[in-house]
This record gives structure tokens, sequence and C-alpha cells, in this order.
């Protein structure tokens, strides 16, 4: 679910309903905190992906100063 679809939700009005700016007010609260998860969301993945890179290239670079795996005495 998108904040923009938070926000813009309508619901069918009941006879005993709750106060529509309420509803509007938390409407709000919720899409600004998802799209604060949305953005952090985004800069995790983006420092995950740097990560296994990093890695990788960290695995790259130390095979090629090992010895392969048995070839020694033991």
């Amino acid at each position: 679910m998108t904040p923009h679809e938070v926000r813009t939700r309508t619901f069918a009005p009941r006879r005993h309903g709750v106060d529509p700016d309420e509803v509007r007010e938390f409407q709000a609260t919720v899409a600004d905190e998802l799209a604060d998860l949305h953005r952090q969301f985004r800069t995790l993945a983006q420092e995950n992906d740097r990560l296994k890179r990093a890695l990788r290239d960290w695995q790259s670079m130390h095979a090629r100063h090992c010895r392969p795996p048995n070839q020694g005495r033991w």
C-alpha cells in the first residue's frame, strides 16, 4: 500500500460513523509513517546491495591470494 492510497482512501458513511476530520488526520499520520518506512526500505536495500558487492569484491581478491584447497601435505 502506498502513502497516496492511504491518504485518498474513502469510506462509506454510516449512521453512527466517526468524525471525518479525525479519519483524515489519522490517514495523514499513517501515510507519513508509511512514506518514511518506504524511504528507509530503499536506503537499506541500497546499503545491502553495496555490502554484497563489497563482499564479492573482497572474496574475489582474497581467492587470488589463497592456495587452492587440498594441495598441501595435509
